[in-house]
């Protein structure tokens, strides 16, 4: 049995931390003149106790880094530790959420899939409105780290690709985390201080910016709005649109490109391929729209603009029920939103570089077939890649989609019906956000469904946010053996 002390003191470090930052939302609902702020003083001292305890407890620890396995628990153990605690004060307090709605509410947020079982937003404390957008934010930089560190190293769905890409962690998981965490943080931070900026120009409230930002920039899409961006003018789906945009972007990139590098954010064929990708979603779904309706341009350019980046970032936020736009518009939504944004950044859902991986590997497999006697080798960025990381990528996929359809007939066995339980799952495993139907479309939530359907979502939320592997091979006997 390999030594479980290594994990339990990084994750009792990060349930201190996350019990000191409960203290902001304190604030905010004192400065409102809130009762609600005892929730979170009661709150924040319970997950800091416990927290500390854990750290302690375990303080002797070893200082040679992590193990492959020690990092597979403790990618897939915060992830799980952060969202239990981070939903105790829906449980104290306002909403007086039950502990599966709590912890899906919590799960939601940190992995930034946008889903939500809550409603009457415009009457929630201003505290719980704002520990919501700052647990999405907190899951945005998280998964960049995430993304960036620990799984390239443990080679999970073709990420290895990137091990030397700006930053090589050299084996030290840890010490290197830390160094690219600070890195990333301060573009992160600045990213999220321009677009709420950006917000209040449009009209918003200062709350409503800073909680916008925070969601935009995380690419989570929680809103303090149950009308989402429907409650606000059409210039703030503008600035939306361009910084679910920026986010979606390798944060490796903005990192070089402050120290003086900035080519690389120009040449990068990831960016290219996924702006490429946007625009022509955008352009058809304009298209069909001033075909099908007609009216003012503008206004369905915008719309157009705004949803479609939305899905396609797997950000979540909606300004109309495009489910009205018709069926086609429907199916192509379903398909974006499996789409995804770039390496590295806070997007979910497939990404973009596996694709162009993928459609490498047919052409070179075509290729094969027309001249067996050609050498036809799949590259990437103009470079050969090892049949590790096409293996890995080709891996991928398959349980990218088995993880749906499996988790699909699961929900399908709680009684929901097939686009519930389809859009659901897809929704889940790729962290997109809203689904598709009357239940958990636009314009719906996640309320009315049973416990069982919830804590499947839940689990598939954490699944996807992990790049499915990391979960899966904790759940093999041969880890445990290893």
């Amino acid at each position: 049995m390999f030594d479980l002390r290594p994990v339990i003191y990084v994750i009792g470090q990060m349930v201190t931390v996350l019990g000191f930052t409960m203290l902001f939302p304190l604030a905010i609902d004192l400065v409102y003149g809130n009762g609600h702020w005892t929730v979170f003083l009661q709150s924040s001292f319970i997950v800091v106790t416990i927290g500390a305890g854990m750290a302690v407890a375990t303080f002797k620890r070893s200082r040679k880094g992590l193990s492959i396995q020690q990092t597979f628990l403790l990618t897939t153990g915060v992830w799980l530790a952060l969202p239990i605690f981070g939903a105790l004060p829906f449980t104290l307090g306002e909403p007086d959420a039950r502990m599966v709605d709590a912890f899906f509410e919590a799960m939601s947020a940190l992995t930034t899939t946008g889903s939500t079982v809550f409603s009457g937003l415009d009457d929630l404390p201003e505290g719980v409105l704002l520990w919501r957008s700052m647990m999405q934010w907190f899951g945005g930089i998280g998964i960049i780290v995430v993304a960036m560190v620990f799984l390239p190293e443990l080679r999970i769905g073709g990420m290895q690709i990137f091990r030397s890409e700006g930053f090589d962690t050299m084996g030290k998981i840890l010490p290197r985390a830390a160094e690219i965490a600070t890195s990333i943080s301060t573009i992160y931070v600045a990213l999220t201080a321009v677009c709420f900026f950006a917000y209040l120009g449009t009209g918003l409230s200062e709350f409503d910016a800073i909680n916008h930002a925070f969601t935009t920039i995380a690419t989570g899409g929680f809103s303090t709005r149950d009308a989402s961006f429907g409650a606000f003018g059409g210039g703030a789906e503008y600035v939306a649109a361009v910084f679910m945009i920026l986010a979606s972007l390798p944060f490796v990139r903005y990192v070089q490109m402050v120290g003086g590098s900035s080519r690389a954010l120009f040449t990068d064929s990831q960016i290219r391929s996924f702006l490429w990708v946007l625009v022509a979603s955008i352009l058809i779904i304009t298209v069909y729209r001033f075909a099908t309706v007609g009216g003012a341009f503008e206004p369905l350019l915008r719309k157009s603009l705004f949803n479609v980046t939305s899905i396609v970032t797997g950000t979540g936020y909606a300004s109309v029920d495009y489910q009205l736009w018709g069926p086609f518009a429907v199916v192509l939504f379903f398909f974006m939103g499996l789409i995804g944004g770039c390496a590295g950044s806070t997007c979910c859902s497939v990404k973009i570089f596996r694709f162009q991986l993928l459609f490498s590997a047919i052409k070179a497999q075509v290729g094969k077939i027309h001249s067996p006697h050609g050498l036809f080798s799949v590259r990437y960025e103009g470079r050969p890649v090892s049949e590790e990381v096409i293996s890995s990528v080709m891996a991928f996929f398959v349980m990218f989609i088995v993880s749906i359809g499996v988790l699909a007939v699961l929900l399908g066995t709680t009684g929901l019906d097939f686009i519930t339980s389809v859009s659901g799952a897809a929704t889940a495993i790729a962290n997109i956000g809203p689904g598709l139907g009357d239940v958990i479309g636009p314009s719906g939530n996640f309320a009315s469904l049973g416990d069982s359907a919830k804590w499947m979502l839940a689990a598939g939320m954490l699944i996807g946010r992990l790049e499915l592997m990391v979960v899966y091979m904790i759940l093999t006997v041969k880890f445990w053996r290893g």
